[in-house]
């Protein structure tokens, strides 16, 4: 009799934990796109595609720098074209990094420059004259534009407000 209650028991404690393990599961909070839709930020149409690679092969798309990314804890990055009015083109590269000091330790090895400013983006950024980066939590941001065009700061900080608008607290 005491087998039967047992067994009774024990079959009631493995449905609870299934139904604790599958209510958890719903639970996860998802990981939003970081990439604004084409016209989401004024005068800025995204790529059709977006590109990601995790740490173990960061070095097909940086090629001799995937080991300062790797040592400051990179979990991953997610790049997307973007060109603003039909004319200005620009990549966006998202890195996840694991804890908030690997973006720190990455944002601070590019130190300023005469020619860049610190800009109001996230908990740091920077504006170059081609590009801008911030870091946000966990998350490095770089977006860099292929050639110089009249307004391309502006521009440039405009989609970096797009981004960090879409980036998790």
């Amino acid at each position: 009799m005491m087998t039967k209650v047992m067994r009774s028991k024990g079959v009631a404690i493995a449905a609870l934990l299934a139904l604790v393990v599958l209510a958890g599961v719903g639970c996860k909070k998802k990981i939003a796109d970081p990439f604004p839709a084409s016209g989401a930020v004024t005068g800025w149409d995204k790529g059709e595609k977006t590109q990601s690679f995790n740490a173990a092969n960061l070095y097909e798309y940086i090629d001799g720098g995937a080991e300062q990314y790797i040592s400051a804890g990179v979990v991953g990055v997610s790049t997307s074209d973007y060109k603003f009015q039909g004319s200005l083109e620009a990549t966006v590269d998202v890195y996840t990094m694991k804890a908030t000091g690997g973006a720190k330790t990455i944002f601070d090895a590019d130190p300023p420059t005469i020619d860049s400013k610190s800009v109001p983006l996230g908990d740091a950024a920077r504006l170059y004259g081609q590009s801008v980066v911030f870091r946000k939590g966990p998350t490095l941001v770089r977006i860099t534009a292929f050639e110089a065009a009249p307004g391309e700061g502006d521009a440039l900080l405009a989609l970096a407000h797009g981004v960090e608008g879409k980036l998790q607290d």
